[in-house]
């Protein structure tokens, strides 16, 4: 292997009150990462161009060459859980929520408030799955934390809006409104009205599941609804990396290496037993780092590339915690960045580290903001640490998301 993509998913940011107005990146300690870029060029990029904000799906499949704007979340989070597709399934990304009621339809919390359990998620899908009665084949399944997707069999549409978009940030209450057909002809209706269906059915059975109303009890939001997005009906050609290897254990990042063509590697990921996310979130980063380390010694000889995606620190981001994304961008650095700077110096390796989007504590969502990009195995511009200002400085200067990878030599 001679080349290393490193994407630290929402690592990036704008300035922080708390810190004095740096960011977290410029706060973090990260002496392992900084010696690549000491050792390297720095520039920054605008992953779909500027003014736009990235989703994280978008931004990946820009990152490896194609166009974003045919980008169908759906589809790789089926394919990254493991579910084949056929041409005109309905393939949905999901999230158990919390609602107060379909009639004010105010979203209280996206996520469940992060604090569901594998095991309660698991239940919940099953009990949606076990009652819901509707006049097309369907799975649903839990996949990680309050994630899941949704599979409609048969001849759909995926020309219907999103019911939650996912990822916006922002402060007060969030409406959802029902799934809408983004077309005027019959198999956009007829899609957009089964999944509005599963919702209303689906709501009633949560409403009435033991498991949330225990958690009412213990003082937790119920998962009493499932937000669906990323409708996709079609399965993208998206540019081949056969020779690469990938060490990713999330649905969607799983899906983009295999639809890649990749051969992924996933790290086993750990059951969430209790409602502490954060401590889930340390737990599950050390068994990547780990498990990345590993893998990249037992099998770098066997491919021209690697892709490596961390999520953790997104979450940080999303929820307002600067103090919590950094202690994650500090143990990326001592976990993985560490044990990898003899590997790659040893091995002669490029290594590239970028973000896919920015995802400022102060927002609580993705911004339009670049990201900084680091290239290790070049001559040194002088640069001195990981991050926004160093971004905007450095030698390699303004990139484009679809000039990424020829810009950083990884293809």
């Amino acid at each position: 292997m001679k080349k290393l993509l490193i994407v630290l998913d929402g690592g990036c940011g704008r300035g922080v009150p708390s810190f004095g107005g740096r960011t977290v990146l410029e706060c973090a300690h990260l002496p392992h990462l900084n010696f690549f870029v000491r050792e390297g060029k720095m520039g920054h990029m605008y992953p779909l161009g500027e003014n736009i904000i990235p989703s994280s799906e978008q931004s990946v499949i820009c990152l490896l060459g194609n166009d974003y704007r045919l980008c169908k979340r759906g589809y790789y989070e089926a394919i990254g859980a493991g579910i084949k597709l056929k041409k005109g399934d309905l393939a949905l990304r999901t999230n158990f929520a919390t609602i107060d009621s379909l009639e004010k339809k105010n979203i209280i919390d996206r996520r469940a408030g992060r604090t569901i359990t594998s095991r309660e998620a698991r239940l919940l899908a099953k009990e949606v799955s076990d009652s819901i009665s509707l006049p097309y084949e369907f799975e649903f399944h839990a996949t990680v934390q309050h994630r899941g997707v949704l599979v409609l069999r048969g001849l759909f549409s995926d020309k219907i809006s999103s019911v939650s978009s996912g990822w916006k940030g922002g402060e007060g209450s969030e409406k959802f409104e029902f799934c809408e057909p983004l077309s005027n002809d019959k198999l956009s209706r007829t899609s957009a009205e089964v999944v509005n269906d599963f919702i209303v059915q689906s709501h009633k059975i949560l409403e009435r599941s033991s498991i949330n109303k225990k958690r009412k009890q213990q003082g937790l939001y119920p998962a009493n609804i499932v937000l669906t997005r990323g409708a996709s009906a079609e399965i993208p050609r998206i540019k081949s990396y056969s020779k690469w290897l990938s060490l990713n254990c999330m649905p969607l990042e799983v899906g983009i290496a295999r639809a890649s063509k990749m051969h992924n590697i996933a790290c086993l990921m750990p059951e969430m037993n209790s409602s502490d996310i954060y401590a889930h979130l340390h737990k599950l980063l050390q068994l990547k780092c780990e498990h990345s380390i590993r893998s990249l010694e037992k099998h770098h000889a066997d491919f021209e590339g690697c892709y490596v995606h961390f999520k953790e620190m997104d979450n940080a981001g999303h929820d307002n915690k600067p103090h919590e994304k950094q202690k994650l961008l500090e143990e990326v650095d001592a976990l993985f960045f560490k044990p990898l700077q003899k590997l790659a110096v040893k091995n002669k390796w490029k290594v590239v580290v970028t973000c896919d989007h920015a995802t400022p504590c102060v927002l609580k969502g993705h911004s339009a903001d670049p990201v900084p990009v680091l290239v290790y195995g070049e001559e040194s511009d002088g640069s001195l640490e990981f991050s926004e200002r160093e971004g905007m400085k450095g030698s390699l200067g303004k990139i484009y998301g679809k000039d990424f990878m020829k810009k950083t030599g990884l293809r």
